[in-house]
Parts: C-alpha cells; structure tokens; sequence
C-alpha cells in the first residue's frame, strides 16, 4: 500500500531513501520511489519507522499508517545552516543559536557596520555522540508552525544554546565554521532597551519572512500549503507555474513561521560591504540591510535598530525618535503598522526617510510574534489607504527589472545642496544590485501617485525606459513632519559606492537631526 511520501527541506521528493517499518508483528523494509512515493506490504496501524538516505539526516518516527492518508517524511540534508530564535531582541536579552551542522563549530559574534568587528566568540559548540549537532526537522508541512530545532534530545539546561545580546544596538551575525571548513552566517537583530539615538531604522524582517522558502514554500509559491506530493519538478508541478488563474493567489495565504533559517541573510566569509550582493533574493534580506546600516555607521549618524514586528506589536518608540528610517524593501506592513506612523508623521511630526521601493504594497497580519499571514498585493482594505497617501509614492510594474541612474529635476532643493548637480544631470549610476544591473533607480519602482499629498515636491527621476523610473520626492505635513521618499529598491545599494547618492541622502538626515 501507499504508505506516505519523503521529501528534503525544500519539499523536493527524495528517491532511494531505506525504510524499516517495526511493529509487535515485526519490522518490514521499503525504498522510497523517484516520486517521493513510499509503498510497503504493511498493514495500517501505529509503527517506529526508520529511514535515511545518504547526504541527509536519518532519523526515527512514530507513525500510524492510514488506508488513503498519506504521511509526509521529511529529511535534512549535510549542510550548514542556522538562525537566532528569537531572531530579534532586546539589548542584555537572550537569544539561542540554532545551528544545523554535521560536524561541530565554531560560533562568533561579529557587529556589521562598515567594517566587519568581532565581539566575542563562544567557542567550539559540539557533544559527544556522532552527527549531534545535526538538527532534526518535524514531518509534514513545517513552514507554518517552525522547524523546532533544539527541541529534540535537548533536555539538558545546558544545552539551550542561549546567548545575551550585547548593549550596543545594532545589526549582529553569527559566524559558524566547522573543523573541516563549512561556513555559515545569520543575522540577530538588537535594539536598545532605551532609546540611544535620534534615528531609528526598521528592519523589513516581514518581507524577508513572506520571501523565506525554507520547508518548500513562501508568499510566492505553495501559498496556500504545500502540494499532496512532493515536488519533482518545480515547471511542471507548482500551481504558479502550471496554472496562470491561481497567480497572483487570492485573498490570503497560509501561515508563514518566523522559526526557519533564512539562507537568503547569509553573508559569506570574506564578503566586504562594497562587494557586490549575488543572488536573486539576497538584497532584499539581510546582505541589503547590511549596506544601509553600514553607510550610517561610516556617516557617523547613530541609530537604533529594530525590525517590523516590534513596530507592529508598538514595541518601537516613535516619539522618542526624529527620524524614522525604512530599509530598501519594506513590502509587507500591517494596518497597525501603516497607521501608526501616519499617525506619527501627519499628526505628531515625525520624520520618515523611505529608502526603498514596492513599499507597504502588501497587507499583512500578525497572530503573534512567531507567525505572518499574508494578503494579497495591491489590497488596502484592512487600512483603507493606499501607499502613497504616506510616502507619496507608490509601486507600479512599469520599469520591473530595469536599471538605471536618477535624472535631477530641481537642482535647488537643499536635498542636492553640496553636489555640485544640475537640472538634467544624471546620477546613482553605482549600485551593488546584480540582478537589475544599471543604476539606483532599479529592480521595483515606485512613481508619484493619485494620493500623493498636494505639496509634493517632486525632485528627481529614475531614467528608466518608457518613463518608468522612480521618483525621488519629499514633502511637509502641517504637524511639522516629513517624508523623502527615493522609490527604488537599489537606492540602498548605491548608497556605500555612490558619492552623489550618498550626499543626498546625508543632506536629508543632518537637516532632519539638525
């Protein structure tokens, strides 16, 4: 009979994999088939079943085998890969490393800002038994409820891998290296008990969370849960790709789980914030935010970091700040989220510098601080608003995956006071993005839209083909607040190579914090 599927961590079916079944009747083998397919002569009931395959993980389960119910086995393959749960904290609070490893490692602590610095390292991280620093992943669809790593045969206290935060705020990484050489990175996320600073910046760890596919789905494929079978082959099996009607998906998805690596945030060893950011997603997660927080430190404007869900949770402290900064890609914002800081900025004077692009374009909700529910793009009901009502920008498709630099508009505005650029001049032509090579006006684009605030000044724009670059705007609200809004998705990127980006963006900051 069918007895269930196996799959890695990425829901890709897993040929060849040896099973033994075992009961009080007795044990029975099977192998799994190229389709992830499991059919053994046994008969329903509850069994200890044993698997592995070479390259990943083996392990026991403690199944009960149904006629027409197929169980999903899942398997970890020998890699190195880890993240901080929680992945945000408090300064002076704790975290625990959570490190998949076959091999033990060490682990460091290093601070990102403009030049890499080393904090503290806690040594070799090991046990005794074989393969014991290698995790073990639940079966089933884990991408919704966590990966549960150090829970299983982590009964010991001392084995709760939790480390203090460090005082200072700011962006940390984890660096793990085994003995023989394998390498891993993740990021932590420290904001300051109190605030320290005038400036804070807010991480998009939302959009990072609803881009994250490990366990074999995000917010852009399998939304709605994975698939009855594993996946053979992401063009002929996954609904994005076969079946044009359920792109973009409906209302809302399925819950995505903060508690999953995010691969996406590694950095490698050597990488240099100057360096180019490879991959197709990276930007956007923590490599992308490393460039921005690196510029500030360089600048020498102090900050305070958080992420999106303590702004969601009201855990960030607007009104002790003057300026409040979002990072290149905050795409995912919740009604609690937006109104608070309108709220802030067109009632309470508070000042916001939006360095991104596809900004706040997709609703999202927040059941507690370990889960995300995504909504569909482009929907406001929830908030009643449209983007640009805040930033005075908002996402168009028009330019997607195109690049280039930003064409000066009004060379009088403080904004470009220093630069020594003209009306028509063209700058940002440096950028760190790979994908949409060309320019700071790249990638997604955000353009003047029917909302935006009737004082906009609008300042430069993206030289796009078809006019589809973005918009670099400002403007003041009658409480004294304001908003820069630069509506590229690279803007970020340019930012630690690009003179003219670079001075533009200070110029707002020091007239903001005085």
């Amino acid at each position: 009979m069918l007895v269930g599927y196996v799959s890695d961590e990425n829901y890709v079916a897993l040929g060849g994999v040896e099973f033994e079944f075992e009961n009080e009747a007795g044990s029975v083998v099977a192998c799994s088939r190229v389709t992830g397919a499991i059919h053994a002569d046994v008969e329903p009931g509850p069994y200890r079943v044993s698997l592995g395959l070479r390259g990943y993980g083996a392990k026991r389960a403690h199944v009960t085998v149904e006629v027409g119910r197929p169980y999903h086995f899942r398997l970890l393959s020998d890699r190195v890969c880890g993240f901080m749960w929680p992945k945000w904290v408090r300064a002076e609070e704790s975290s625990e490393y959570c490190v998949h490893s076959t091999e033990p490692f060490r682990l460091d602590l290093w601070r990102y800002g403009w030049q890499k610095q080393f904090v503290k390292s806690f040594g070799w991280c090991g046990e005794h038994g074989p393969r014991a620093m290698a995790q073990i992943t639940p079966d089933g669809d884990y991408t919704g409820t966590g990966v549960a790593w150090n829970r299983e045969g982590y009964s010991l206290e001392y084995q709760k891998h939790a480390v203090c935060a460090p005082e200072r705020s700011g962006l940390y990484y984890l660096h793990a290296k085994t003995q023989s050489g394998r390498f891993c990175s993740f990021p932590w996320i420290v904001s300051p008990t109190t605030p320290k600073a005038r400036i804070a910046v807010v991480a998009s760890t939302m959009t990072w969370n609803a881009y994250n596919n490990f366990g074999g789905r995000s917010n852009y494929f399998n939304q709605a849960g994975v698939p009855d079978r594993p996946i053979l082959n992401s063009r002929q099996d996954i609904e994005r790709y076969t079946s044009s009607e359920i792109w973009p998906y409906s209302e809302t998805s399925s819950p995505l789980s903060f508690d999953r690596p995010e691969l996406a945030s590694e950095t490698p060893e050597d990488a240099e914030i100057t360096d180019p950011i490879q991959g197709r997603t990276e930007s956007c997660f923590a490599p992308g935010l490393w460039r921005l927080m690196g510029w500030l430190d360089r600048e020498k404007f102090e900050c305070d970091l958080y992420n999106d869900v303590q702004l969601h949770f009201d855990e960030l402290p607007l009104d002790e700040y003057q300026v409040l900064v979002l990072d290149n890609h905050p795409e995912y914002w919740s009604p609690e989220m937006y109104r608070r800081v309108k709220s802030w900025v067109f009632e309470r004077g508070g000042k916001l510098l939006y360095l991104g692009g596809c900004g706040l374009y997709a609703e999202a909700d927040l059941p507690d601080q370990r889960t995300m529910l995504c909504r569909r793009e482009g929907i406001y009901d929830l908030r009643q608003d449209e983007p640009d009502c805040l930033l005075g920008v908002g996402y168009t498709h028009a330019g997607f995956q195109t690049g280039a630099p930003y064409r000066v508009l009004d060379e009088t505005h403080w904004a470009f006071a220093g630069t020594g650029m003209k009306t028509g001049d063209l700058f940002g032509e440096q950028s760190l993005h790979e994908r949409c090579p060309g320019g700071a006006s790249a990638h997604e684009l955000d353009k003047i839209g029917p909302h935006a605030p009737p004082q906009i000044v609008h300042l430069a724009k993206g030289d796009n083909p078809d006019d589809a670059g973005a918009d670099l705007i400002c403007f003041d609200t009658s409480s004294g607040g304001s908003v820069f809004s630069t509506g590229s998705f690279t803007w970020t990127l340019s930012l630690p190579i690009d003179e003219n980006v670079s001075a533009v963006t200070a110029n707002v900051l020091r007239r903001w914090t005085g």
